[in-house]
């Protein structure tokens, strides 16, 4: 099992120091990859519970982000050339990337330029949103009820500019003539991950159509983990296809080592999953390992737990929790 770390850029406040030093961290411990958290904004009605869908669209979660309006955190997207400066082993990314906030041919055409400045390190991920309070604010309301075909259109767009010298499209989001785009990244293509939280069938034929690479999921049980594998890969095999070689099943999943065990009551997407005590995270992730997770994403709590926590419980994860979850 690889092991990924979701950097907490989004935060109710957050340094550039620490998310250099738990960066540093991941490198030295040899992790896959570290990734950003895509956030616009904060809504100020976010502060009183009062958005207009739940975090995520997850019902079992308030109509409020965890993150209050006037936190000071970073934007995800930025900091990738900065994380590409700052390493040399370790993958990047941005878990996910909503792309009805861009223009197609330019995020395509960026994220060439990024994968060169990180040697061909980076990984993609995309995804299509969930909040209209940050569709109005990326000045893109009217694409709320067409994110998902903006998404389809949007891979169909990075894949072609990506391999071809130039390249022309003619669809709803984008249209324009035959053109280039500059430099074609690194590696031929980068790795395409995608957030689908709702729908197993439109997921398989997604990596059925475009070849994508993997599946990131939010605070998913082992249960949801074998269960997604499974439709998903049931519905790859009626489309008469299967898994692309090294698919990585991932879950963004709140972390820390607790000195006394947690209450792991099943509650919804609220759970604790990766929160509790190192052997109640030894024991989940044998059982993450067995229910086909290829890489969990470790996300630090939002608040009540400084960095230094975050550090030593990072080492204390490598060091003494996972070669006992590598040998089981």
């Amino acid at each position: 099992m690889k092991l990924a770390l979701y950097l907490p850029n989004f935060r109710d406040e957050v340094t550039l120091k620490e998310l250099e030093d738990l960066t540093a961290l991941a490198e030295d411990l040899d992790f896959d990859s570290v990734w950003t958290l895509d956030r616009i904004v904060v809504p100020e009605s976010s502060d009183r519970a009062e958005l207009q869908y739940p975090f995520g669209m997850m019902t079992d979660l308030p109509n409020a982000l965890p993150v209050i309006s006037r936190g000071k955190w970073f934007q995800g997207m930025t900091l990738i050339p900065w994380l590409a400066a700052k390493t040399t082993k370790v993958r990047i990314g941005m878990s996910i990337i909503d792309t009805p906030y861009r223009s197609p041919g330019v995020l395509a055409a960026e994220l060439a330029t990024q994968d060169h400045l990180s040697g061909g390190r980076l990984n993609v991920g995309i995804g299509s949103g969930w909040m209209p309070e940050e569709f109005a604010a990326a000045s893109v309301p009217q694409l709320f009820g067409r994110r998902h075909a903006h998404v389809r259109e949007t891979i169909e767009i990075m894949q072609g500019i990506w391999a071809n010298e130039l390249f022309e499209y003619h669809g709803e989001f984008a249209d324009f003539e035959l053109s280039g785009f500059g430099h074609k990244p690194i590696q031929q293509p980068p790795p395409i991950f995608f957030s689908g939280l709702k729908d197993p069938k439109r997921s398989a034929k997604r990596i059925a159509k475009y070849g994508l690479q993997g599946w990131i999921g939010i605070q998913d049980t082992p249960e949801d983990i074998k269960r997604w594998k499974g439709e998903m890969e049931r519905e790859l095999g009626e489309l008469g296809r299967g898994f692309p070689d090294g698919f990585e099943m991932c879950s963004m999943i709140w972390f820390v080592i607790t000195d006394e065990p947690m209450d792991q009551t099943p509650a919804g997407k609220g759970t604790n999953l990766l929160a509790g005590s190192a052997q109640q995270i030894e024991d989940i992730l044998k059982r993450y390992k067995e229910a086909g997770m290829t890489m969990p994403l470790l996300w630090p709590p939002f608040r009540d737990v400084p960095t230094s926590k975050t550090l030593d419980d990072l080492k204390r994860l490598t060091e003494e929790i996972m070669p006992k979850v590598d040998a089981a």
